[in-house]
């Protein structure tokens, strides 16, 4: 395993704009893993009672389960937003 470093090209790619990418994306997905494991686990946990999951309470399930599986989902899809991400700025593995 190699540590990545930027193409060498005749067209240097933009570092700054690719942390700049890198950070929103990352900074994105934080909230949105933040609202989910909070916001629906805590926060609107007794709205979220009033419908059901499998016979559990919906806010419960979030606690419980729910937000594992945005979580999950999201590392996906920061693996495949940081490849086009790379494939955009030119930054090789």
């Amino acid at each position: 395993m190699g540590v990545s470093t930027m193409a060498t090209t005749d067209q240097k790619p933009d570092a700054k704009a690719y942390w700049s990418a890198t950070k929103r994306l990352t900074v994105s997905l934080l909230i949105i893993w933040f609202t989910v494991s909070y916001g629906a686990g805590i926060l609107f946990r007794d709205q979220l009672d009033n419908f059901s999951i499998g016979g559990a309470p919906l806010g419960f399930w979030f606690a419980q389960n729910g937000a594992i599986y945005v979580f999950v989902a999201l590392i996906f899809y920061y693996c495949r937003a940081m490849t086009k991400l790379e494939k955009k700025f030119g930054v090789k593995r």
